[in-house]
């Protein structure tokens, strides 16, 4: 597998390679939304906490660690959503981090900018794409299975949030062979939209 930032696009989103122009207007889209990050992240992009998520991101970014989007929907950064942990070896990726503002939930914005990413980590050699979601997000959960994927389980006591909360997380996963049948649902549901 080999992963490439660039530049994913379809009709309803554009995805580009988070960099520092992208910053202010990222920022702003997760002002919009003061509660999700005390409730449902395990890192915080809001207030004084936006600073060093933001260089954590750009850390492990140049480290090759993740490949963070701005997600554009009608000229304006809607949010973000990245590829973790990549395992070129396995061929397997994660994908996460997702956060859109209150007005992109809920339209073709995830299921357009998923629809892109999925593709091409299957273009580029993934035989596993997974999301991990906190037990707790029953909106991304519900997000995470309407995408075509597959609950496999919940690793209890994963992780500790940013407010010290220890999340229990509910992993999912499309498979290669899924692609193509989850690929068709995503393409179908996306025509509802033009």
């Amino acid at each position: 597998m080999r992963l490439e930032a660039k530049i994913l696009e379809s009709r309803f989103v554009r995805l580009e390679p988070m960099a520092g122009r992208h910053r202010e207007d990222f920022s702003a889209a997760c002002e919009a939304d003061q509660e999700v990050w005390a409730s449902l992240y395990p890192v915080s992009w809001a207030g004084e906490q936006f600073a060093p998520t933001w260089a954590k991101l750009q850390r492990d970014q140049a480290a090759g660690d993740t490949q963070p989007y701005a997600v554009i929907s009608q000229g304006e950064v809607a949010g973000i959503s990245t590829f973790y942990a990549i395992d070129l070896g396995n061929g397997v990726v994660e994908i996460g981090g997702t956060y859109y503002r209150p007005d992109c939930r809920g339209g073709a914005v995830n299921p357009a900018a998923k629809r892109l990413m999925m593709a091409h980590a299957f273009e580029s050699g993934a035989r596993r794409v997974v999301f991990r979601v906190d037990a707790i997000n029953a909106r991304s959960r519900a997000a995470v299975l309407k995408l075509g994927a597959v609950q496999e389980g919940v690793l209890r006591s994963d992780r500790v949030t940013w407010t010290g909360r220890v999340r229990d997380t509910v992993i999912f996963s499309v498979l290669a062979g899924e692609w193509p049948a989850v690929r068709g649902g995503l393409d179908a549901r996306l025509a509802g939209f033009d």
